[in-house]
């Protein structure tokens, strides 16, 4: 069963923000993201799955996106090219943020996604575990991490 275009649409502009982010922080590319976003909402469209609630949808939704975003990198054509351009960063209130998401975007990827969803996106940290496929415990710790690691990287650069 798919879905009709005013349903496509709303679920596009539903899904379409947290996926190219998620994809983005993931891939650190803007037209790999971009690709990532195509494809998770085409599986969205082409193989509608009867969900039991909107939060179970968003919970399919980001969880194709991590998945299309591991296959990506994964692939051999990845391995073989670099980055036809460097992608610029989303705009932010104050100088700190930035530096925040800066440093956030360094992080190795596990801690990077964990933190991407759970303090940019607000999911919880049993939705970071389900999309990234990984334990609640597992997620506790990268976070825990990320964050013993954050500090330490943002206190050096303190004057």
């Amino acid at each position: 069963m798919r879905l009709t275009d005013t349903e496509f649409e709303t679920a596009v502009g539903r899904y379409g923000d947290t996926v190219f982010r998620l994809a983005y922080s993931y891939l650190k590319n803007r037209a790999d993201a971009e690709d990532v976003m195509q494809e998770t909402l085409l599986k969205l469209y082409l193989a509608r799955k009867p969900f039991q609630s909107p939060e179970h949808e968003r919970h399919w939704v980001v969880r194709v996106a991590v998945n299309e975003c591991k296959k990506l990198l994964r692939s051999p054509w990845r391995r073989r090219t670099g980055p036809l351009e460097e992608a610029g960063e989303p705009a932010f209130d104050t100088p700190e943020q930035s530096e925040l998401f800066r440093q956030v975007m360094a992080l190795p990827p596990k801690y990077r996604a964990a933190v991407y969803l759970y303090y940019y996106e607000g999911c919880s940290v049993q939705e970071t575990a389900a999309a990234m496929g990984a334990n609640p415990s597992t997620v506790q710790t990268w976070l825990m991490r990320a964050r013993g690691k954050l500090k330490l990287i943002l206190q050096e650069a303190e004057p």
